[in-house]
């Protein structure tokens, strides 16, 4: 249904001339702001509101599988976010230790409201940002390019570039129950008249739904009928710039729902908006409301709780798992049956959201608009979820706006260098059916994109383009340098057959005698034998230890790289083979009707972008390929 435009103040007035304007500024809006202004760009950042800079409306963690790699990608690339998290983490811990390098992350708690100060203070100190407060109501337009946008006052902020990264504000709408009404998460308001804008500009919108948990006081809450979750005590941080950090260790807290609690909302599931239709917008299967999991889960007795401190100072606690649309009696009502919150009083209680957000496939790789020059969209907007890739896109979005201004290259992960590369494929490729959130399932070259080695993957890439800095390059190298000359040490360093020290630390690890002498690298490749097992052997030098890190996994899935990477090098070819833009696949004869309609939606540049389209066959592809030799010989 379209929308009608509002009408903003008559008196209408230039308020300032930028390179790019940025709308929001959330995750994905500080990370635009701060990449293009890195770039050399004058910025106007716009938010509704000052006090909502960098919020975080739903869960107090930045970090978890697959997306903690994401945030170490950011910063690879001379972001903000890791660096922000390391200075207001409460508590971090590194996930699936015991499980292969591709799957491990880290995840922090933050304190929020820290959060969002030291992000402030740190774009306020930054080079040719100019934060405003304002609504902004209409992307300005002519001949299909952007000239800049204008706010409910009537002021106009006009540049070539503008990036939306509006979250999930677009037309918000909350609701509990059969109650509903106009806002943003969080009680802030809604931006209703942008979305009637967009659709005048020809763009198609979807609608989309999420929801976030109740806080609760902590003085309300047994802790001792809960089981504590400590943090880690290594002293992890997510920036690769710096030291080992020591941080609070604010603990979360374990409990379960139960019988009672799945009686109570069974016996209101007629009041639940999401079944009775209230709710129109599709919401995430990965992560259910509690009614939604008792339908899916009809067997199961009990689902997980993690009760989780929003900050330091704060006495509200997020109930990670307790997502609900349902009435605010009925939350106080079924809450009371758990386990430690038997007296339990709610600060703010649970709500869905729905909200409108762009099609994905209306974009290009660099997250530019198709139908309108020099327009990007970055973060909820585009369909995704989670604060992680929102700051992932803001970052990609807010370079590429910054980089056609220039007349440079655009900058386009692909889906071998990063998550971030898989993240914004599978958006502008594929589309979304649901809120996209990141899995290391959805990335098929995870063994080469982990926590580890995201600076060794990026940063020369970022430092190529002007977004990292000589300091961070400096630092890259001289890490790069160890790890290649302690490697060689290892090759050259030789243990001694019949060696006792040897004999003893093989007996102690279960591994099979040596039958000659070998290098310590041999030796270190040997899954049951660590890198600290080869230094009691043949000493130890001075690093760190992400770079013991990195020796250790290179000597253990040194094959398994090299075989993922040969596979790289084999889908390249398809990458390689580009498609023009102005094809007219409706006009080709070979492909499958969906097929056309598909892939002249999304334009793929490349048959490697065409054979990831949902509903294109490899019969099309091979289609494809037939006519590129066809262009070429009469070329």
């Amino acid at each position: 249904m379209s929308k009608e435009l509002e009408k903003t103040s008559m008196d209408s007035f230039v308020a300032g001339n930028y390179d790019v304007v940025v709308v929001g500024a959330g995750h994905a809006g500080c990370e635009a702001a701060l990449a293009a202004a890195r770039l050399g760009c004058k910025v106007a950042l716009i938010t509704m509101s000052m006090d909502n800079i960098a919020l975080a409306p739903c869960n107090p963690s930045i970090g978890g599988t697959a997306k903690g790699v994401i945030v170490r990608e950011i910063d690879a690339l001379g972001g903000a976010m890791a660096t922000i998290t390391d200075q207001t983490q409460i508590q971090i811990r590194f996930l699936n230790t015991g499980k292969g390098p591709a799957v491990r992350a880290l995840r922090a708690q933050i304190d929020k409201s820290q959060y969002q100060e030291a992000m402030r203070q740190y774009l306020n100190t930054q080079p040719n940002i100019f934060l405003k407060q304002a609504e902004v109501c209409r992307i300005l337009a002519k001949n299909g390019k952007v000239t800049g946008i204008e706010t409910r006052t009537g002021a106009s902020y006009l540049a070539p570039a503008v990036v939306l990264t509006t979250g999930t504000y677009l037309d918000g709408r909350v609701i509990m129950g059969n109650c509903y009404f106009p806002s943003g998460p969080a009680g802030l308001p809604p931006a209703i008249p942008l979305s009637a804008s967009l659709e005048s500009l020809g763009l198609e919108l979807a609608r989309f739904k999420t929801g976030t948990p109740a806080r609760v006081h902590k003085d309300s809450i047994n802790f001792s009928a809960m089981e504590r979750q400590d943090g880690d005590t290594a002293g992890y941080r997510f920036s690769f710039m710096g030291e080992p950090l020591e941080r609070p260790n604010v603990p979360c807290w374990l409990t379960y729902t139960n019988t009672k609690t799945h009686e109570i909302i069974k016996a209101n599931m007629h009041r639940c908006p999401l079944f009775s239709g209230l709710i129109e917008g599709i919401g995430p299967r990965y992560c259910p409301s509690v009614e939604d999991k008792l339908r899916r889960f009809p067997n199961r007795d009990s689902h997980q709780l993690f009760l989780e401190p929003e900050g330091l100072n704060s006495f509200e606690y997020y109930v990670q798992g307790m997502s609900t649309s349902l009435p605010e009696d009925v939350q106080i009502e079924f809450m009371q049956t758990i386990p430690g919150l038997e007296n339990v009083r709610i600060i703010r209680p649970a709500y869905a959201i729905e909200y409108d957000c762009v099609l994905p496939t209306q974009l290009k790789p660099t997250l530019e608009t198709k139908k309108i020059e020099g327009l990007y969209t970055a973060g909820q907007i585009n369909g995704s979820s989670g604060y992680e890739e929102a700051a992932a896109q803001g970052l990609m979005a807010g370079a590429n706006a910054a980089l056609k201004l220039k007349g440079a290259q655009p900058f386009i992960l692909s889906r071998s260098q990063a998550y971030i590369g898989v993240l914004i494929d599978d958006l502008v490729t594929k589309g979304v059916q649901e809120p996209y959130r990141m899995f290391t399932s959805l990335a098929e070259y995870r063994l080469l994109l982990r926590n580890d080695n995201a600076d060794r993957r990026l940063t020369r890439l970022g430092y190529a383009v002007g977004l990292v800095d000589d300091e961070r390059m400096a630092v890259l190298e001289a890490k790069e340098e160890k790890i290649e000359a302690e490697i060689n040490r290892l090759h050259k360093a030789k243990i001694k057959y019949n060696d006792p020290k040897t004999e003893a630390l093989l007996a102690l690890r279960n591994s099979s005698p040596l039958e000659r002498g070998v290098s310590a690298w041999e030796l270190l490749l040997r899954p049951e034998i660590s890198y600290e097992d080869i230094t009691g052997l043949v000493g130890a030098e001075a690093l760190s230890a992400d770079e013991k890190e990195q020796i250790g996994i290179t000597a253990k899935y040194d094959g398994y790289i090299k075989k993922q990477q040969e596979q790289v090098d084999r889908f390249d070819k398809l990458e390689k083979k580009k498609l023009s833009p102005t094809i007219d696949y409706l006009s080709i004869s070979g492909l499958s009707n969906e097929s056309r309609q598909k892939l002249a939606q999304v334009q793929p540049l490349s048959i490697g972008q065409a054979s990831r389209i949902t509903g294109v066959s490899p019969a099309d592809i091979s289609v494809l390929l037939v006519y590129l030799a066809q262009q070429k010989s009469r070329k």
